[in-house]
């Protein structure tokens, strides 16, 4: 149960060692305490180091959860143990994959893995997540999206318009929930230095993890359906939508 100074008692992480899903997790922890649920795939190499960087950040328990993505079958099992020791408070989808976007459009094998994993999982979980926050009348879901979504480009279109699929359904869950209570929050970050970008030459606007832990947590605090990280890229993505698309695919982005 959210306490009375709006601060969560228990958190959910779904894509249990991601870099910024575990900053959103300190972030949270850094006003108060909460038990942590990490879900991350089974045999993850970085599941023992996630564990100790939740218990590090200040969470009063943390448990681990086998969740594998492409296993569709298994989600509502996985979500009703996150639940069966008490309501989660805040849950935290900010689990994905972008591959070599040369290799994924030409690789229908690899496409369809990035679309399975970045969108169809993620409306799976979306569903379960917000049919047991409407049971309980309240919480919070923070979805990770991408500015990437908001107008694909040709560099990286087999992530992009994932990334767009998952914004679409996440922004409407958000609509469909606000009556019974529950708050939808979409993040839209630019690029974020993280081991996902590492090797990728850094954009204008890039940030750091904790710059968009912070953010996303604000904005969720306010009950703020979206938010930009940082929030000069919504200016930024405003002119490139408008852009005609024969000028727009000569950008060098």
């Amino acid at each position: 149960m959210i306490n009375a100074v709006g601060n969560p008692q228990k958190l959910l992480l779904l894509g249990g060692s991601s870099e910024i899903g575990l900053a959103i997790v300190a972030e949270y922890l850094v006003h108060n305490p909460a038990k942590v649920v990490l879900a991350g795939l089974p045999g993850d190499p970085d599941r023992d180091a996630a564990i100790a960087e939740a218990r590090s950040a200040g969470a009063t328990d943390v448990e681990w959860l086998d969740f594998d993505a492409l296993d569709f079958a298994s989600h509502p099992a996985m979500i009703d143990a996150a639940w069966s020791d008490g309501d989660v408070d805040v849950a935290i989808v900010a689990f994905g994959v972008m591959g070599d976007q040369e290799d994924a459009w030409q690789d229908q094998e690899k496409a369809v893995f990035e679309a399975q994993i970045n969108y169809t999982a993620a409306v799976s979980i979306g569903v379960l997540l917000g049919q047991k926050m409407k049971a309980q009348r309240y919480g919070r879901i923070l979805a990770m999206s991408s500015a990437a979504g908001q107008r694909v480009r040709r560099s990286n279109f087999v992530y992009g318009s994932t990334k767009a699929g998952l914004d679409g359904f996440y922004v409407n869950l958000g609509e469909a929930l606000a009556e019974f209570g529950p708050v939808v929050t979409v993040v839209r970050p630019g690029m974020v230095r993280t081991r996902m970008s590492a090797g990728i030459k850094e954009a204008p606007l890039t940030v750091d993890k904790g710059e968009v832990a912070k953010l996303a947590v604000e904005a969720s605090n306010k009950k703020k359906p979206i938010i930009w990280t940082p929030p000069l890229f919504e200016l930024v993505m405003m002119i490139l939508r408008h852009i005609p698309r024969p000028i727009f695919r000569r950008l060098p982005i």
